[in-house]
């Protein structure tokens, strides 16, 4: 796991910060926050997003951009900004700025803040997460200089970003159900079938977007058919084993 990663995870309550408490924090474009890092992960809108700002298919911008793993933990492909050269910089810098500072990925419009939904470890009900609070942690701030002071909610709406955001709420209830499905079907399918399974869903969730049409509409398509196949494929593939 990315250090990053690592240290949010152990530290993740005493990180947890209230969305009218007050930070201070002002950015001054110095680009550091936009080197040393291995943990800049799109998720679809971020995509879609950069993907319409360099006029590109998201297929197109994974290969010039990107790479592509399996989340150990979620099971499901991920999506990454690959880091380039000794410095590790992110690969949309451009003479210490964003070059799609209007489309930048989430995780960078909202530093030096994060956010996440936590769940109880036994919940199965993917519906648990529209009932749940999105949870803001503040980041060890190590640029810019604390001239400015914000509130939570003030920051994240800044940026065009509502702080009750149905757009990760349904990102998160996807990837809850699609990892579900998932973590069922490594247990039955063999290890050729389920790069099949982990293709398609990659496909679904993260290239399956025209954008020129609205991304909203199409994810929930793409997320509800997905979805809706992985969870009749056990009894089919049981089906076809007694054949």
């Amino acid at each position: 796991m990315d250090q990053r990663l690592q240290h949010i995870v152990e530290h993740y309550d005493e990180m947890c910060i209230g969305t009218d408490e007050h930070f201070r924090f002002h950015c001054k474009q110095c680009g550091k926050c936009c080197i040393n890092r291995e943990d800049i992960l799109l998720n679809p809108k971020d995509l879609y997003n950069i993907s319409k700002e360099l006029g590109l298919a998201p297929r197109d911008t994974i290969a010039q951009y990107c790479e592509v793993y399996l989340g150990q933990n979620s099971r499901i492909p991920i999506v990454r900004l690959k880091p380039r050269g000794s410095i590790k910089r992110c690969p949309l810098l451009r003479d210490r700025k964003c070059s799609v500072h209007n489309a930048k990925p989430t995780v960078c419009a909202l530093f030096p803040l994060g956010r996440s939904i936590k769940l109880d470890a036994k919940e199965t009900d993917p519906n648990a997460i529209e009932r749940a609070r999105i949870q803001y942690i503040i980041n060890s701030i190590e640029c810019g200089d604390r001239s400015e002071e914000h509130t939570v909610r003030e920051w994240v709406e800044s940026f065009g970003i509502p702080i009750h955001d149905n757009d990760f709420i349904a990102w998160q209830k996807a990837l809850f159900s699609v990892r579900q499905q998932i973590v069922e079907l490594e247990k039955m399918l063999p290890d050729k079938s389920m790069e099949r399974v982990w293709s398609i869903t990659y496909q679904a969730l993260y290239l399956n977007y025209d954008i020129q049409e609205d991304f909203r509409e199409q994810f929930q398509k793409n997320s509800d058919r997905l979805i809706d196949a992985l969870e009749h494929l056990p009894a089919l593939w049981k089906e076809l084993s007694h054949e």
